[in-house]
This record gives C-alpha cells, sequence and structure tokens, in this order.
C-alpha cells in the first residue's frame, strides 16, 4: 500500500525530467514518450511521426527512450525507499520532500543509506550496548566540565558487552565513524576528490607465471578521469584472470586533514585527539573502500558503454555494407589438406551447385580445379566469385586470379570477410535450411550470399561473433545485446526489406513483426505464393493492425499490383501522393522516379490534418528515389599479388586493405596476409584523430604504409597518414 502523500506524478515529472536530461525541448519529448509508450518502435517513429516529435532522429530517440527508462526506474525507487523510511517510522515532510527532488539514483542511494537494514555492523552493536548518547556527546564537540573518565564511566556495563572505559569509548567512536561515512555531503565530496586520482594497477604476489599479455600493466597508473576505455578493460580483465589488482592512488594525507576539518567542529575539545583517530579509521575502514568500490564500478560501467558503443557503431558499418546485389555468385571457402568448398547461387541466393577443389598444397590438382570452375562458371552464369578471407584464402584468390586470366573469362573475384560464418553453418538455422549439406558447403554459400547482400546474411548470425568490436565478452551481456539488437533493427529498417524473397531472421527485425510473425509470413507466402501488395500481408494470420502500420513502410513488394508497395511510402499517405497526381493531371504511377513534375509541387499544398509538411517533403523525396537504397556503392579492394604471408611484408611497402574493425585506438585492416594490421588512432590521418570513426569505417578501402612488423607476435603495424 503507498502511503498517504507519497504519489509520484509520472507522466508530468518523467517528461519534464526526461527532457531536462536529453537537452531536448519538452513537446518534442512529451510526443516520444507518448508514442513509445504507445508501443511504436523508434524506427517507425524517426521516419513515419515527425510531426509528433519535432523531426527527432533515431539516435535523440534511443537517448530518450533511454531517459525515460532510467527515470521510471528511478520513481520506482523512490517509492520503495519512502515505504521502508515510513515503515520505520522516520519519514517526515522534509526527508520526504527530498527524495521525491533527486534526481539521480546515487543521490537517493545516499539519502537512504543509513535507513536502510543493514548486517550487525561494529556501530550497531555498539548502539544496542547503549552506547549512542556517549556518540551523540562526543558528536556535538563540547566539552561539559566533566572528567573524561566520569564521562565515559556511567556507559561501561559488563553485562552488555562494554567491558571498561575504553571500550565504551571506542563503540561510541564506532558509532560516530559509521555516521560520517554515510553522511551524503561527505560521500560526495569523496567522489569528486577520487575523479582526480589516479589508477594504479600491480602484479599481484601470488602471480606465479610473471610473463603475461598484461606485462605493462604490472606497474602501471594513469589520471582515471583520462583512461581510455579500451585501456580500462584490458586491466579489468586482468584483475579478473588473478593476474593484477586495480586501486585507485590519492593523495591520502592531504584528504584525510580535509575529511576531519569537515567532520570535526572543535579542535580544543579535549576527545579530539581520539576523535582524529576515529577520522582515519572512517576513512580508511569505511569511507575510503565504499567510494573506491563505487568509483570503480562507475569507471567500468563508462568504459563498457563506450566499448558497446565502439561495437554497435563497427557493426553498423558492418551491416551496411555495400552489397554486390542480385548476381549469380560463385562462393569458396578456402582450405588446404580439405580442399576448398565452392557453391554457386542464383541472383536471389537460391543454391544451384556444389564441388570441392585442391588448387594449393599438398594436393595441388591445379588443372582439375580449373576445369571445375571453368564448368560452373559456364553452367551457372557466375558473374563474380567470393572467396573467404581465412585459412588458404590468399593461395586460393591468387590461383583463381590466375586461372580467371589464363581463361579469358570476365568475371571478377572478391575476398569476403567470413568472420561468423562457420558459427552460422553450423547452426540450427543452417542445418534446417541445407539439411545434406556439408558444414563447410553451408559456408561457401554463406560466404556467397554475404557478398551479395551483406545485411540478409549477418542477421542470421550472433552479432557478438562476426568479428568486430572491443572486449565485447568483458561487457554487461544483456545492455551489449540489447545495444546490437537495436543496431541491427535500425540498419534492417533503414533499407528495407523485400518481403517476398526474406529470410525469417530478416523479417524478425522489421518494426512491429518479430519472430513468431516472421515465421507466419514465411510460412504463409510458401504456401500461398508471393505477396503482391502490402495490403495482402494483413491476411497473416495474427498480422493486426497494429503490426501492420509499424511494419508497411519498411516492407517492399517488387513488381506488385500497386507501384508505391516498393518505395518508402507508407501506405497510411497512399491518399497524399494520389492527390499529387491529381493536382497534376497524371496517374500515381507516373510520378514515381520522375522528378520532373514533382518540381512544380510545392509540398505545404498537401499538408493536413493527417500529414505534416515534414511527411509530405519525405513523401515527394522518395517518390523521386523509389526504394533508393542508402548503402555506398560496391567496391573491391585489390591486394598486392607478391604479398600473401606475413613473411611477405617489408618496412615502407604501400599496400590496399579493408577496414575490418574500428577501435578507440585504431583500426584494423585486411591486407592479405591472414593477420589484420593495426593503423594506431596516431597514424590514421594528419590532423589529429579524437576518435578513428570520424575518419574511416568498417568497410572503407584504404591505402596503407607498412611501418612495423612482428612475426612472432602476428603483430603489423600500419600507417594511413603516411600513404
Amino acid at each position: 500500500m503507498t502511503p498517504t502523500g507519497l504519489a509520484i506524478s509520472r507522466p508530468a515529472v518523467l517528461v519534464e525530467d526526461v527532457a531536462a536530461a536529453t537537452s531536448l525541448a519538452v513537446n518534442k519529448v512529451r510526443g516520444a514518450i507518448q508514442l513509445l509508450e504507445e508501443g511504436a518502435s523508434i524506427p517507425f517513429i524517426a521516419r513515419y511521426r515527425k510531426e509528433r516529435t519535432g523531426a527527432l532522429d533515431e539516435t535523440q530517440l534511443r537517448t530518450v527512450a533511454d531517459m525515460l527508462a532510467y527515470f521510471t526506474e528511478l520513481a520506482e525507487r523512490k517509492g520503495t525507499v519512502l515505504r521502508s523510511i515510513e515503515e520505520q517510522g522516520q519519514l517526515d515532510d522534509a526527508l520526504r520532500r527530498k527524495i521525491l527532488l533527486t534526481k539521480s539514483r546515487q543521490e537517493l542511494e545516499d539519502i537512504y543509506l543509513p535507513f536502510k537494514p543493514q548486517r550487525r555492523t561494529r556501530a550497531a552493536i555498539a548502539r544496542e550496548r547503549g552506547l549512542g548518547p556517549l556518540a551523540a556527546y562526543l558528536s556535538e564537540a563540547q566539552d561539559s566540565g566533566t572528567s573524561r573518565e566520569a564521562l565515559i564511566q556511567p556507559f561501561v556495563n559488563v553485562d552488555k558487552g562494554v567491558s571498561n572505559a575504553n571500550a565504551a569509548l571506542q563503540g561510541a567512536c564506532d558509532i560516530l565513524a559509521e555516521e560520517w561515512a554515510e553522511q551524503p555531503a561527505v560521500r560526495q565530496w569523496l567522489r569528486t576528490e577520487l575523479k582526480a586520482g589516479a589508477l594504479s594497477s600491480r602484479v599481484r604476489k601470488d602471480w606465479k607465471e610473471k610473463p603475461s599479455k598484461f606485462e605493462m600493466y604490472y606497474d602501471f597508473k594513469e589520471p582515471l578521469e583520462k583512461m581510455p576505455s579500451h585501456r580500462y578493460l584490458a586491466m579489468r580483465r586482468g584483475e579478473a584472470e588473478g593476474v593484477l589488482s586495480i586501486g585507485i592512488e590519492v593523495d591520502e594525507e592531504s584528504l584525510l586533514e580535509r575529511f576531519a576539518s569537515k567532520v570535526l567542529k572543535n579542535p580544543r575539545f579535549s576527545f579530539q585527539k581520539d576523535l582524529l583517530e576515529t577520522v582515519k579509521d572512517c576513512y580508511s575502514r569505511l569511507l575510503f573502500p565504499s567510494i573506491e568500490a563505487e568509483a570503480l564500478m562507475e569507471a567500468k560501467q563508462a568504459a563498457e558503454e563506450e566499448a558497446i558503443k565502439v561495437f554497435a557503431r563497427t557493426l553498423r558499418d558492418l551491416l551496411l555494407a555495400p552489397p554486390a546485389g542480385p548476381k549469380t555468385v560463385m562462393g569458396i571457402d578456402p582450405g588446404f589438406r580439405t580442399g576448398c568448398k565452392v557453391a554457386v547461387v542464383d541472383s536471389t541466393g537460391k543454391f544451384l551447385e556444389k564441388t570441392t577443389i585442391y588448387p594449393t598444397p599438398p594436393e595441388s590438382r591445379s588443372a582439375e580445379a580449373s576445369r571445375a570452375l571453368a564448368s560452373l562458371i559456364k553452367k551457372h552464369g557466375v558473374e563474380i566469385i567470393a572467396i573467404g578471407n581465412g585459412t588458404a584464402s590468399r593461395e586460393t584468390d591468387e590461383f583463381v586470379g590466375k586461372f580467371l586470366k589464363e581463361a579469358g573469362l570476365n568475371t571478377s573475384k572478391v575476398s569476403v570477410n567470413e568472420s561468423g560464418a562457420s558459427i552460422y553453418s553450423a547452426s540450427e538455422l543452417a542445418v534446417a535450411e541445407f539439411p545434406d549439406l556439408d558444414v563447410t558447403v553451408r559456408g561457401a554459400i554463406s560466404i556467397a550470399r554475404r557478398l551479395q547482400d551483406p545485411l540478409s546474411e549477418l542477421v542470421k548470425i550472433d552479432a557478438k561473433s562476426i568479428g568486430v568490436g572491443q572486449y565485447q565478452h568483458d561487457v554487461h551481456q544483456t545492455q551489449l545485446r540489447s545495444a546490437l539488437d537495436r543496431e541491427v533493427e535500425s540498419c534492417v529498417n533503414r533499407v528495407g526489406v523485400d518481403v517476398n524473397t526474406a529470410s525469417t531472421q530478416l523479417l524478425s527485425y522489421v518494426c512491429g513483426i518479430g519472430p513468431r510473425l516472421a515465421d507466419a509470413i514465411v510460412q504463409f507466402r510458401n504456401e500461398r505464393g508471393p505477396f503482391k501488395s502490402r495490403s495482402e500481408i494483413q491476411s497473416v494470420p495474427r498480422f493486426g493492425s497494429k503490426a501492420f502500420e509499424q511494419s508497411a513502410g519498411f516492407l517492399r513488394i517488387r513488381g506488385g499490383v500497386e507501384p508505391l508497395d516498393n518505395s518508402a511510402v507508407h501506405p497510411e499517405s497512399y491518399y497524399v501522393v494520389e492527390k499529387m497526381a491529381h493536382a497534376l493531371g497524371k496517374r500515381t504511377s507516373d510520378l514515381i522516379g520522375h522528378i520532373e513534375p514533382l518540381k512544380r509541387l510545392k509540398a505545404s499544398d498537401f499538408v493536413d490534418g493527417k500529414v505534416g509538411l515534414p511527411t509530405v517533403e519525405d513523401i515527394v523525396e522518395e517518390l523521386e528515389k523509389p526504394g533508393r537504397d542508402p548503402r555506398k556503392e560496391f567496391k573491391v579492394a585489390r591486394f598486392s599479388e607478391t604479398v600473401h604471408e606475413i613473411c611477405d611484408l617489408k618496412p615502407g611497402m604501400a599496400l590496399e586493405g579493408v577496414i575490418t574493425n574500428v577501435t578507440k585506438f585504431g583500426a584494423f585492416v585486411d591486407i592479405g596476409v591472414h593477420t589484420d594490421g593495426l593503423i594506431h588512432v596516431s597514424e590514421l590521418d594528419k590532423k589529429f584523430v579524437r576518435d578513428p570513426a570520424e575518419v574511416v569505417a568498417v568497410g572503407d578501402i584504404v591505402r596503407v604504409k607498412v611501418l612495423t612488423i612482428d612475426p612472432e607476435r602476428k603483430r603489423i603495424g600500419l600507417s594511413r597518414k603516411q600513404a
């Protein structure tokens, strides 16, 4: 039961709090929150409800959603805290107001700390022994004229466990130490001080295998506020593996002096020496360990958030990598001893044929391999060959290049990042799709499809296994999963999905659909044939009006009865296009892809009670380039024909490569030697680079210069600015 006067006004308070925290206008935040609570997805709100949010973009809407969750949770926690304190009979109006006005979880927990049910501490035991009044006297720091002995003696009670005056004084000081350690102002002061401290790490004394990958952190120190997220996560991993011990270093003598000045009132008090000892005890036993743990946890959370942000951004670049498009593709999963698995897929990704070739040692049956490839290319009209970049990739790439040249074929070849392909090929999904094929053949199919459309293929793989990111296994896994799912959802809906060819996995990320409805759509499609219109999708069992509202604009019908079904124009706005066509004396189809007549329209003429100017402008833009793909144009990197292994590299070489991963400390590049080289952030550009993502993205083709080579540790140092 909620105590009287403790109700928290959810809508008004939350909207204002979220607006303040995000620095966004209240009316925009209010509109966004209303839509979120109505069940609208973020991509849908950003694309089709601009009027209600003042055109907030996806990033802003995500921030609103996150802050809404934070303040909702905070409001619930306030209710719990208020009930707990009231049940203890210690809640007054001033405390109630202080709690209700609190804007942070940390501040709320500081207020609640003295009232929180605790284990039996030294202070709790002292209070049970009746030493509270003595502690109160010491706290006031006013001499009464009574001697120390006479003052303390009444509190000595053997039956209560207070055997002598020293025990009584110690118990009272224990009470004071706990009270000081629980003062919100004191805790906040020390938090601020620790932020200016240095994060240090030392090798543990019990670590026997002294050489390790954490050697650089055996005696390491750096200001906490300046430490990069990747470095802190590396230190945390070293701590988790029992190699390092981590802590925060501060000027303890200075802090103790300032702490004493905050809690001690009278330097001439007869118990001053005892209280100074209590200050030290409070600091070392209660206050510093608590705030240090908080600070380390806060640093960990900040580092994790940064790592997740980097991972999500890099994943987005990979998902939105340029597609080769609807071409007949031959996928090759390279291998030495077991040979290269070859699979051909048609322009829709349908599997056509497979074989195995042995063009490299130990078999070296290149003539036979050439005949097999020539036969498949001629039979199926293969337009492009996708070669996985794993083991034997460079040798296979060299063989394929030589074969194509000698055969006089125009078929091109591309090296494809195969990270995660092996995970997909062994998954239940792949088994269900190709139950009669070998795991490696499924991998070759995945490599071919990944070239055709990276997004459609990568959604089948757990995002953590795609091979990008920074310490992804060390961060909060639920938050990581949420962030990555958001990114996949955003990318899928940004590109749009062909409802007649999309896999269940791809459809499940479309706004308003999800896994169950995606299964139902595919089953309906398999039983009754391709959908002829968007409206027909509503015939799918359990596909309600809300799901249609959320998803329709992101689903595409190619060659259907309604041309607008292959665009990002939402069905709810088709009537606007009809009004435009009528105003121009044309048919709706005459406007699609024809810029000239659209230029004669004035967007504001079509604003009404249902659509505002932003939506009308979006409709005109979409009609100009219907179903446009937001991804970049497909290009191919050209690896050096003379470089295959790390031992082939020499300092000063200029090479072409592909960015495979972007972190806070630099970018990794595939230059065709099985080991990705690193461009340190300082070597990315001639101008100062704060964040590598400002200048490069996964999939970018770059020119680099080789700086350093370490074959034993498989490390390659590269420079982009010197190339």
